[in-house]
């Protein structure tokens, strides 16, 4: 069965272009257009294995879309891997806010694809740890 990617990304050409890539690489891609859609489908569909988060959106950007997920018991497990030309924001950044990892856009398909592979991998680790299935 395919990992399920929750992708979550407002411009629709940038969201077109990473979903081809990942789906070639046989990943199940669901596509939001901002957090709250997000937060949305989250509520109503089993938990993706990772979320690729833009963080400069409209209606609720990556920022808000993180607080509320962390406040969330159910959803704060969710790794996240952020995908922002957001200058601030690096890996330290992302670590220090909880999440699997982060890219600089525009990242180049490789780069994607072993840091996906990389989320996933300590995902699966630390879920084994805990006991928790997947």
């Amino acid at each position: 069965m395919a990992e399920t990617l929750l992708l979550v990304e407002d411009d629709a050409a940038e969201a077109e272009a990473l979903s081809l890539i990942l789906a070639d690489e046989g990943y199940a891609v669901v596509r939001a257009a901002n957090g709250e859609e997000a937060l949305a489908y989250l509520a109503e569909h089993p938990a993706p294995n990772l979320i690729l988060l833009d963080m400069i959106m409209p209606v609720l950007d990556g920022w808000h879309f993180l607080q509320e997920q962390k406040r969330s018991r159910h959803l704060a497990r969710l790794p996240v891997l952020v995908i922002t030309s957001t200058p601030v924001i690096g890996r330290e950044w992302a670590d220090d806010h909880g999440c699997a990892g982060c890219l600089r856009k525009p990242a180049e398909a490789e780069e994607l694809l072993r840091e996906i592979h990389r989320c996933l991998n300590q995902s699966k680790m630390s879920l084994r740890a805990a006991g928790t299935p997947r």
